[in-house]
């Protein structure tokens, strides 16, 4: 790690036309503080890849709102009207992927992998502009993988060291855009002096900076 950031530090990472990582599902794990000061950054034209759309007012439902998302890849966009609206009138591209096929995309991107072959979407609306590879007789979607310029990472509990474990179900995402992004951000929602070896999720190699507690 190489250290803890104020908000003023972290907003100086973030430019137009990147490409976002954020945990959460269903906002639950959501980087809420990070988020908030992507929206207060202004920056716009981004590529958002997380779980779902979030809500209007929470994850990233908020920078849906505020029309900084070009692009968004998910898995499910139900909780948040705004999504549908957008898409609609054409001022927001949306590429929808199955959960497992999202998940295992952004491992791909991580591991340095081509992309992933899987069964999930064929013969479907998710099958379009895709390649069909054919192994041992059985037809494969191929699937690209994700990577992105940055990840926001919610429901940590930090050690001084970056270390990262979760909080219960606010884990979801979280540990795997850690292992896809150029640069990880995570905001702790509880620091302590050190965790236990056999309970770190996420260490610190992946983790660039930890979002200091608000004064």
């Amino acid at each position: 790690m190489k250290g803890r950031i104020d908000k003023t530090e972290f907003i100086q990472l973030l430019q137009d036309k990147m490409t976002i990582m954020v945990g959460g599902f269903l906002a639950n794990g959501s980087p809420e503080r990070l988020i908030d000061l992507v929206v207060e950054s202004g920056i716009k034209d981004l590529t958002i890849i997380c779980n779902d759309g979030g809500f209007p007012d929470r994850g990233v439902g908020k920078l849906i709102e505020t029309r900084q998302v070009k692009r968004l890849i998910a898995s499910h966009i139900g909780t948040n009207p705004t999504v549908g609206v957008l898409m609609q009138s054409n001022e927001l591209e949306v590429e929808l992927s199955p959960q497992g096929t999202l998940a295992e995309r952004i491992h791909a991107g991580g591991a340095g992998l081509g992309g992933i072959l899987t069964k999930t979407g064929l013969n479907t609306i998710v099958e379009e502009k895709k390649r069909v590879i054919i192994v041992e007789d059985i037809p494969y979607l191929l699937e690209t993988p994700l990577k992105a310029d940055l990840a926001l990472i919610g429901g940590a509990v930090a050690d001084k060291y970056g270390n990262l474990a979760y909080l219960q179900t606010m884990r979801n995402f979280n540990p795997i855009i850690a292992l896809a992004a150029d640069c990880v951000v995570a905001e702790a929602v509880q620091e302590v002096d050190e965790i236990d070896p056999e309970h770190v999720i996420t260490p610190h190699p992946l983790v660039d900076y930890i979002l200091a507690e608000e004064q």
